[in-house]
């Protein structure tokens, strides 16, 4: 089969694509055809090793996964005699980042509580924009966030692969959302029903204090003091990405402004698992989430995807056709 290999931590550059072996599944585990995949942030630390700190997971001198790639849709080919929840033709979608990554290719093994079915109303492209991005979303603001209906939420980067899906999950608890974006971005918002945008552009979001109940922090450089300022007493700002600057300020300065007052700073690892893929499936086949896709690319033009997508601008997601 033809697969994405990279065995060097580097730029888009040293992604090669190259003929390897067929997969075999296990007793566990189903054989996937893969129809499409896209990137998320873990397929940049992935290739470039950044931050560091990763490399304690992904390999200290050398990726320890050597063919990239975390969401995947497609079509189950084969199955193992142990497999209970799929049969061979059925149409399923997955994150396959806790199981070994291996979705740039043409096939990949994977054990069944990696994958869920692909709803019926969602194409393959759809469905392989999903997994990772949206299910930290939810995780971000349902989990971490503590978010209720009534609730004012800020979504820092509201345009990208998380940020489309924060809007809309957001949405769908019966909150009030703002979505913050650059202009170029502020129709992507309208279109997925934020109720107000603020365009950094033209204004800073920290000029709003103590308006909202959580704030979600998906992109940007911000310091954790300004959004501290913008929450009510008792909210919670959850960081899911953003600069390494961001990143540490949460880490070591959130424990402290959480324990020293009634406002929560945190930061969120997501974390791949069935049950919530599981309630994003019933979210997209209720339409109250669309996954919005920006770009398209072909599994030979990977280097292509990612030097775009490492640029920072995406509106959605982008998505690998296999």
């Amino acid at each position: 089969m033809k697969a994405i290999v990279c065995d060097k931590y580097g730029s888009p550059d040293v992604l090669e694509l190259k003929e390897t072996k067929k997969p075999i599944p296990t007793d566990n585990q189903v054989l996937v055809k893969i129809h499409s995949s896209s990137l998320n942030y873990g397929n940049l630390v992935l290739l470039n090793g950044k931050p560091f700190l990763a490399r304690f997971a992904f390999g200290l001198t050398r990726p320890k996964y050597s063919i990239p790639g975390g969401d995947i849709a497609g079509t189950v080919e084969v199955v193992g005699k142990n497999v209970k929840l799929f049969k061979v033709g059925d149409e399923v979608f997955g994150d396959l980042s806790v199981c070994g990554w291996c979705g740039f290719a043409e096939y990949v093994t994977v054990p069944e509580d990696a994958l869920v079915l692909k709803p019926t109303n969602i194409s393959f492209e759809e469905a392989a924009a999903t997994p990772m991005a949206a299910v930290t979303a939810l995780q971000g603001l349902r989990d971490r966030g503590k978010i209720k209906p009534g609730h004012k939420v800020l979504i820092y980067g509201a345009s990208g692969g998380v940020g489309t899906f924060a809007v809309q999950i957001a949405k769908s608890f019966g909150t009030e959302v703002t979505g913050v974006c650059s202009t170029r971005n502020v129709g992507i918002l309208r279109s997925i029903g934020a109720d107000h945008i603020i365009d950094y552009t033209k204004e800073s979001f920290a000029q709003h204090t103590k308006c909202y109940d959580l704030v979600l922090g998906v992109n940007g450089s911000n310091s954790i003091l300004a959004y501290k300022r913008v929450l009510k007493p008792n909210g919670n700002f959850v960081h899911v990405g953003g600069s390494e600057s961001q990143l540490y300020q949460t880490l070591f300065l959130g424990p402290f402004i959480s324990m020293t007052g009634s406002k929560k700073i945190s930061s969120l690892l997501q974390r791949a698992n069935q049950k919530d893929l599981n309630d994003v499936k019933e979210l997209l086949e209720t339409g109250k989430v669309k996954p919005i896709i920006d770009k398209r690319f072909k599994l030979s033009e990977i280097t292509e995807a990612f030097k775009y997508f490492q640029e920072g601008h995406a509106q959605g997601k982008v998505v690998i056709t296999v």
